[in-house]
C-alpha cells in the first residue's frame, strides 16, 4: 500500500507518535514553568542603585528583557495547547489528515512539526 492509498495511520504508528507529542509536550511545560520562574524573580528583584542613570538603564534593559521572556512564554503555552489538540486528534481518530486536502500528513513532516494540521502541500499552496 503507498502512501498515497493511505487514508490513516495505524495504532502503532499513533501510539509511536502519542509518545513523541507527550515527550514534547513534557520539555514544553518544563521550558514554560522555568520561563515563568525567571519572570517572576524579574518581577521581584530590586535593584539598589545609588546612580540615578545606572538605574533607568537597568530598568530598562529589565522592561525589555520581561517583554521578551512573556512573548517566549506566551508562545510556549500556544506550543503547548497545539500538542493537547494533537492528543485529541489522535484519540478521536483525525490525527494525520490534512484539514485542508483530507490526505495523510507525511511521517516525517508529522515527526518534525508533531502538533500540525496540514500535508506540506497545502501549508505552501497558502503561500
Amino acid at each position: 500500500m503507498s502512501q498515497g492509498e493511505k487514508t490513516s495511520y495505524s495504532k502503532e504508528e499513533l501510539k509511536e507518535f502519542e509518545e513523541l507529542i507527550n515527550n514534547k509536550l513534557a520539555a514544553a511545560r518544563k521550558e514554560l514553568n522555568s520561563l515563568k520562574e525567571t519572570l517572576s524573580k524579574k518581577n521581584d528583584s530590586g535593584t539598589d542603585f545609588t546612580a540615578s542613570t545606572s538605574k533607568l538603564l537597568e530598568d530598562g534593559a529589565d522592561t525589555l528583557e520581561r517583554e521578551s521572556l512573556s512573548q517566549l512564554a506566551a508562545r510556549q503555552q500556544k506550543f503547548i495547547i497545539n500538542l493537547e489538540k494533537a492528543l485529541i486528534r489522535i484519540k478521536n481518530g483525525t490525527y494525520g489528515v490534512c484539514v485542508d486536502t483530507g490526505k495523510l500528513i507525511a511521517k516525517e513532516r508529522l515527526k518534525a512539526v508533531p502538533h500540525t494540521m496540514h500535508s506540506i502541500e497545502a501549508k505552501l499552496s497558502k503561500k
